[in-house]
Formats: C-alpha cells, structure tokens, sequence
C-alpha cells in the first residue's frame, strides 16, 4: 500500500515521518558498512535525527512547510562525531555527537511546535545509531566491535550540517525521501550591509 500525504499513520507502523541529516561520504559510508557489519540485515543511510520519529495528525506537507522555515533560517554549523556509548534501557549502540549538539538540540527544539509537536518517548539526544532491537546478550560485543572499528577509522569525524531531509517510514520499514532543506538558505539570500 502506497502513502500519500493525506494518509496518516496506519497499524504496521507507516505514516511515521522524521527529520534527519543524511552523513557525507566516506564518513557516511563508512557508518553504513559498520552498521551493516553489526546487523547485517540492515539497509542503513547514516544520518543524524533532527526529528525523531513522529507521527503527524494531517498531510505532510504543512509539516514540511513549517520544516522549511526553520531548517532554511538556521545557520549552517558542523559536526563532529566523538565516541562509542549504549542507551542502557533500550540497548541502542549509538556514536555521540559531540561539537554540534547545541545546534542539533535548538533546532530539534525550534522544530518540536504547532504541527510539528510530538510527545517523544525519549528526551532528544544527537547520535548517530549503530545497532538497536539486540539482545542483552549481543550488547557487549557489537560495542567492541564498533569501538574497535571506530578507533581504526582514520578519516575525517567532522561534516558540516548543510542539508536536512524529510522522510516517511514505508513498507519494510524503510524510509523515502519526501522533501529537502538546505541549512542556511534564507539566511544566504539576505544581503549584508
């Protein structure tokens, strides 16, 4: 079954809709092939949620208007990812967001109003997931796994947030690209004094 953006959520889990940075190349495809090496049924695209993951009460499209706004009015700013950590109650191993946070936070903040507002499960923190739904019992080892892998990683940690994406969970909980923002843009089209 095909969504439009009149449709809203549905039981198995569409209509779900987000906010992400997708992550640059090599960074990006490194994350993917690491996540892919710890879940190998994953079909991973590195990113970092602005928006977790929310369902909306009408069309996408005023949403992704009220996105816009804020996402082209924000300056641009970068992002540097620093190490390994595990959410203890959900047993998410996740990269931590270190330079960047604050911009992630105040927009995540700016955005999470009016048609956007959603009562999140978890207090938004920025990172970048590597492995979730595991067992107990596969925790410790994927960590050392991605923290030996993450230290081995000699490339760049840094990439500058210049493009946010709206999404929509689909059917085998993949997500389709809806709608594209460029950081920054209104604030380029204002010429200086």
């Amino acid at each position: 079954m095909a969504l439009d953006q009149t449709q809203g959520a549905t039981p198995d889990g569409l209509g779900l809709y987000a906010l992400v940075i997708y992550i640059p190349n090599p960074l990006g495809r490194f994350l993917d092939d690491l996540r892919r090496e710890l879940v190998p049924q994953c079909n991973p695209h590195a990113h970092v949620s602005v928006l977790p993951p929310r369902y909306l009460p009408m069309e996408w499209g005023p949403a992704s208007k009220k996105a816009r706004e804020v996402i082209e009015g924000w300056p641009p700013f970068e992002v540097e990812l620093s190490g390994i950590h595990v959410f203890g109650g959900t047993r998410v191993i996740y990269i931590e967001v270190g330079k960047g946070a604050v911009d992630l936070h105040g927009m995540h903040d700016a955005l999470n109003k009016g048609v956007l507002e959603y009562p999140e499960p978890y207090i938004y923190h920025p990172h970048i997931t590597l492995a979730q739904e595991i067992t107990p019992e596969q925790v410790d080892g994927m960590r050392e796994t991605a923290t030996r892998r993450w230290n081995e990683y000699d490339g760049s940690r840094t990439f500058s947030a210049g493009t946010a994406m709206f999404v929509r969970n689909t059917q085998g909980n993949c997500w389709e690209d809806l709608d594209q923002y460029q950081i920054g843009k209104s604030l380029a089209a204002v010429p200086s004094r």
